[in-house]
């Protein structure tokens, strides 16, 4: 096992994504080193957005990755695995899940889980990644940072053991790693794009330009999405370039 052979457990964290990264710089983490919390304080998300959990409730953990195999070019392939790996856990629980892009992932139409990637990269070669995650497990209420948070036990109606829920992740986040290291980075990307939130389906989003009708038909190795307009037209964006409207 790579991803879940070492576990540091801080009972709170500003963040632990945060920390993560000044561990790093202090030791040698071995690959696939967890560090997780029962609370953060100041938990972030993708393009700084605020992550919320009531402590004790929910998984908070960030992962130490080597993934110098992979080209800076290519380094969504990353996420995409990850986002699997939590997609493989919870369809343990629940019938289906899909990844809204490029960073969260929802049953039916609420966020259950988000996910923040942050690599150090020198020259050609990605020298280390840090993957935090923050996935809903026991909380029941939520108060402002979502707008449609939900959990495993408001899914389920049941309530679930954190530290068994660790171990499965890491063993579920584990294989679909192991799948990259083996070069299956094509089945990867397959079933990323098989499990996008409103794949080949009419909404609306709105980009630089303004709202507009489109519907998502892939994504590419360096994570932009592709869309085909009402009228035909197919446009590539990338992060911060468009936002669903919900």
């Amino acid at each position: 096992m790579i991803i879940g052979s070492n576990l540091l457990f801080f009972e709170t964290l500003p963040s632990t994504n945060t920390h993560t990264v000044s561990l790093l710089k202090k030791n040698n983490l071995q690959e696939g080193t967890i560090v997780y919390t029962n609370y953060q304080s100041e938990g972030r998300g993708y393009s700084g957005n605020k992550w919320e959990s009531e402590v004790d409730k929910n998984l908070l953990i960030s992962i130490v990755l080597f993934p110098s195999f992979i080209n800076p070019s290519d380094q969504f392939f990353i996420p995409m695995a990850i986002s699997l790996g939590i997609c493989d856990f919870l369809m343990r629980f629940i019938p289906d899940c899909h990844i809204k892009w490029p960073n969260d992932i929802y049953v039916n139409n609420d966020k259950i889980a988000g996910i923040l990637i942050e690599s150090s990269v020198i020259g050609n070669k990605i020298e280390s990644t840090i993957a935090g995650i923050g996935l809903n497990i026991n909380q029941e209420k939520f108060k402002s940072y979502a707008l449609n948070p939900v959990s495993l036990r408001l899914l389920t109606g049941m309530s679930y053991d954190l530290p068994a829920c660790l171990n499965q992740l890491g063993t579920d986040l584990d294989k679909r790693y192991k799948q990259l290291i083996a070069g299956n980075s094509g089945q990867i990307k397959n079933e990323y794009v098989s499990k996008l939130y409103r794949l080949n389906e009419w909404f609306e989003f709105r980009g630089i330009k303004g709202v507009f009708t489109g519907r998502i038909l892939t994504v590419g190795d360096s994570g932009r999405i592709k869309i085909e307009m009402k009228n035909g037209e197919i446009s590539e964006y990338a992060f911060k370039e468009i936002e669903f409207i919900l």
